[in-house]
């Protein structure tokens, strides 16, 4: 039925490439999108994963379900190794080959270990549900371990666990492995008492949460100096090992390290030929078309859009949501009756974290909350984003079963994930 529409290639269903899918379905184009896993992770989400607060199957849908009824839509499980633009084709590993129409590049980002690429390993950070497994292992191997030895030393050493960065996801981290630690825990245990854990957050900046304004940030480093956080500000990682790390010339022994600091754009924008900015993002038009190339668009994480006052989006779910949806608009604007792509612009639907238990920062540039009403719309907005129903109702009970309970049933170690 859509053999002879225009084809349009998505690589990577994440928020940008699955909301630009969505816009597409059901319209005269027909639509492959490609993905090296067969699930939409709702990535917000993935350090609760990696605290045992939630399991995988609570974050994540099939692409398949998700995209089903549309009938112009096709769902390709494989892993995109190349971009020929001249040719208008996408190479997939396996040597199959797709050719395209409109091309849209959504394939995301991954952590930046600035130059050290060996601490991937050693401090593994929330990116993907392999990740967060792996973290979630860790943290409860190490009180295990603890738990295992006599020693005093190794105890602390051992219940001691350092997160690398200050932004959202660092902040976001830090408070779940203190609850983690204080309440799930803390009953689990007959030789060390978890509630006594060390949890650092370490940043190279001035504050925490410098994209918020300053007084969110304060409020954010209180809050979680109460849940029993040292935060180190101005005070940059040297070194990490096996078993811990050097931050501005002092050794911190530690069971776990977490990385939460800078991102870098995926390997893809490289493929298209054209000058990358620091962060190894693609630079766009207002129509989020690559500069320099034709037919190719790029959304999220993989590309750098200037704002209103040209400074770049920052990489935020919502801004990947909302130039899918309204680059896959556009694309159905143009291909079906000629009208020229809209340049996208950007609503700023606000900027959260959560810092803990009923304390949480919501900016929304003219309006600042924190606190408990700041917690509650991060909940309310969090299960409202998740993808399809039975998600959100599976989330919002397990949410409330913690509240009351304190506590958290995801706490599986799984072996092949063991440090």
């Amino acid at each position: 039925m859509t053999e002879n529409h225009p084809h349009v290639v998505i690589i990577g269903a994440g928020f940008g490439g699955l909301a630009c899918a969505q816009a597409l379905g059901g319209k005269p184009v027909r639509v492959t999108i490609v993905d090296r896993r067969n699930y939409h992770l709702f990535v917000p989400l993935l350090y609760q994963v990696a605290t045992a607060a939630l399991s995988p199957a609570d974050i994540a849908r099939p692409i398949r379900r998700i995209l089903g009824r549309y009938d112009n839509i096709d769902v390709v499980l494989g892993t995109a190794t190349g971009i020929d633009p001249a040719a208008r084709r996408v190479r997939l590993a396996g040597g199959r080959e797709l050719s395209y129409d409109k091309l849209v590049v959504a394939t995301g980002s991954d952590y930046s270990y600035f130059g050290h690429p060996e601490w991937a390993k050693l401090a593994p950070g929330p990116r993907t549900l392999e990740d967060a497994r792996r973290i979630r292992a860790r943290l409860l191997t190490a009180f295990e371990r603890a738990e295992a030895s006599r020693d005093p030393a190794v105890h602390d050493a051992l219940m001691t666990t350092v997160i690398v960065g200050g932004g959202p996801t660092g902040v976001e981290m830090a408070g779940a492995v203190a609850e983690l630690a204080r309440h799930a825990l803390a009953r689990d245990f007959r030789a060390i008492d978890p509630r006594g854990a060390k949890i650092i957050l370490v940043e190279a900046g001035p504050r925490i949460l410098s994209s918020f304004p300053e007084k969110l940030s304060v409020y954010a480093k209180a809050a979680l100096e109460r849940l029993g956080v040292t935060v180190m500000t101005q005070q940059a990682v040297e070194s990490i090992d096996a078993t811990g790390v050097v931050v501005a010339g002092r050794r911190i022994d530690a069971g776990t390290v977490i990385w939460g600091a800078g991102i870098m754009a995926s390997p893809a924008a490289g493929w298209l030929g054209v000058a990358l900015d620091r962060a190894g993002r693609a630079p766009l038009n207002p129509d989020l078309s690559v500069k320099g190339l034709a037919e190719v668009y790029a959304l999220g994480d993989v590309a750098s859009t200037p704002d209103q006052n040209g400074t770049p989006l920052p990489a935020l779910a919502q801004v990947a949501a909302q130039q899918g949806h309204h680059l896959g608009r556009a694309l159905v604007a143009n291909l079906k009756d000629g009208r020229p792509m809209l340049p996208f612009k950007f609503h700023n639907r606000g900027n959260t974290a959560i810092v803990g238990r009923h304390a949480a920062v919501f900016d929304f540039g003219w309006l600042q909350l924190k606190g408990r009403f700041a917690w509650l719309m991060w909940a309310l907005i969090h299960i409202y984003l998740l993808v399809g129903f039975d998600n959100r109702l599976r989330v919002t009970l397990q949410w409330l079963w913690a509240y009351v309970t304190y506590e958290r049933g995801a706490r599986l170690i799984m072996s092949d994930f063991e440090r």
